[in-house]
């Protein structure tokens, strides 16, 4: 059974999972088309952000940023990659629409990337109801990004 917290940007853990969530947005995406926030971005007063334990160990990271008053956006979703396969991800996500749910949102959005590094989550996504669409926010279309929403 997983423990889901609201993430201490302090904790050693989290600062290493998040490190290694910037780490392979840069690997995997074109320099342009890196939208991962930092340690810095992830403190803004519009992001929530969730840590999942499994025991003492950080399992995963998810956060969800309220666009306006009826539209909000998952980020920095991330497993952590010892704990692959074993439903961290639609925990977190689940808890995320829940909390967008409970905030009275609408409408959940997501920009992610394309190709193989990319397809794990976008499976994850569409299984949840998320389906494509068009960019959000002051994302714009390119041949790399996706963009993916889900009514709530």
């Amino acid at each position: 059974m997983f423990d889901i917290r609201a993430a201490d940007l302090t904790d050693v853990q989290t600062r290493a999972l998040l490190a290694l969530h910037l780490a392979g947005m840069q690997d995997n995406s074109p320099p342009e088309a890196v939208f991962a926030l930092d340690l810095v971005g992830l403190q803004a007063p519009d992001i929530a952000l969730w840590s999942l334990w499994d025991g003492t160990r950080i399992v995963g990271i998810g956060a969800l940023r309220t666009l306006d008053k009826d539209q909000g956006e998952i980020k920095s979703m991330r497993t952590h990659p010892d704990h692959l396969r074993r439903g961290v991800a639609a925990t977190l996500l689940r808890h995320i629409i829940d909390e967008a749910c409970a905030r009275g949102l609408r409408r959940l959005s997501l920009e992610t990337g394309s190709g193989p590094a990319f397809d794990p989550a976008l499976a994850l996504y569409r299984a949840h109801g998320f389906v494509d669409g068009e960019p959000f926010g002051d994302y714009e279309r390119s041949a790399f990004n996706r963009f993916l929403h889900r009514q709530i």
